[in-house]
């Protein structure tokens, strides 16, 4: 009489687990014929235990171990034995689709579009996000755009057109708009200084993109030009032309931008060149 493993069938000669081969903690006896030795019998990997059966409650399906009723899940008072079979184990084992596994994330990916197609669109400036983007300009009483039935931005634009028609190839400017950003920010500053003693942040003219080689040119006119003295954009762009004619710098510069701001009729007018 020998005796083997009851996982993976290794015969032993006395019933002493656990197993030298596979570690497992029980043995069962064996039969072996007279003239074998251990080395003789047959090994396998695996070893048929036969038919489990299980104690299934009729009335909400739940298997049990023993019979020992009543269920421990619908208290129902008897158990039939079934084989246990293993059926619904590739069912259950069955891996999600993205799609379901996305699911939950799905308010997150909604919220992350919204946010970048507000910053793709322009409706929020990227310089909200500190170190990313042009420094957005400062709170300053008054207004950038009109003011008094003047386009502000529209003068701007034909004082350039002025400038420009009195120069020659070599003297052109172009109409820099990261530098009329520039003068924006300083002319903002200049007012929320003036009217309410704020103490805005230094900045560069590479703060807001624009390529100067030396420190830029700026032209500073401080209120003193009025909104009550003039009736259209082409009257206060002449005037703002005349003013800048002299005082625009030098030949070697080749851009330019212009701000303009009204604060209870006084305009701010700031000028910078590169």
């Amino acid at each position: 009489m020998k005796w083997r493993c009851t996982w993976c069938g290794k015969p032993h000669a006395e019933n002493d687990p656990p197993c030298d081969n596979c570690g497992h903690n029980a043995f069962e006896k064996a039969v072996v014929r007279e003239g074998d030795d251990e080395s003789s019998v047959p090994r396998t990997d695996t070893v048929d235990t036969g038919t489990t059966y299980v104690w299934t409650c009729p009335n909400c399906g739940r298997d049990h171990v023993k019979n020992n009723p009543p269920c421990s899940r619908c208290g129902n008072p008897e158990l039939e034995k079934t084989e246990q079979t293993y059926d619904d184990v590739e069912r259950d084992l069955v891996t999600p689709g993205w799609l379901e596994v996305a699911r939950p994330y799905t308010p997150i990916v909604v919220v992350f579009g919204l946010i970048v197609a507000l910053f793709a669109t322009g409706i929020v400036p990227l310089s909200i996000i500190p170190g990313v983007g042009a420094p957005s300009p400062p709170d300053a009483p008054g207004e950038g755009t009109e003011a008094a039935g003047l386009d502000l931005e529209a003068a701007e634009g034909e004082v350039h057109e002025r400038l420009e028609a009195e120069r020659d190839g070599d003297a052109s400017r172009t109409h820099d708009g990261d530098l009329a950003a520039y003068a924006e920010y300083h002319n903002r500053a200049l007012v929320a200084i003036e009217y309410e003693g704020a103490e805005p942040d230094g900045v560069e003219p590479s703060d807001f993109g624009a390529d100067c080689r030396d420190a830029p040119h700026i032209r500073q006119f401080p209120g003193t030009l009025s909104t009550a003295d003039y009736d259209d954009e082409a009257a206060l762009a002449d005037d703002i032309a005349a003013s800048l004619r002299d005082n625009s710098g030098g030949p070697e510069l080749d851009s330019e931008g212009l701000d303009l701001h009204v604060v209870d009729g006084s305009i701010y007018v700031l000028y910078a060149a590169c």
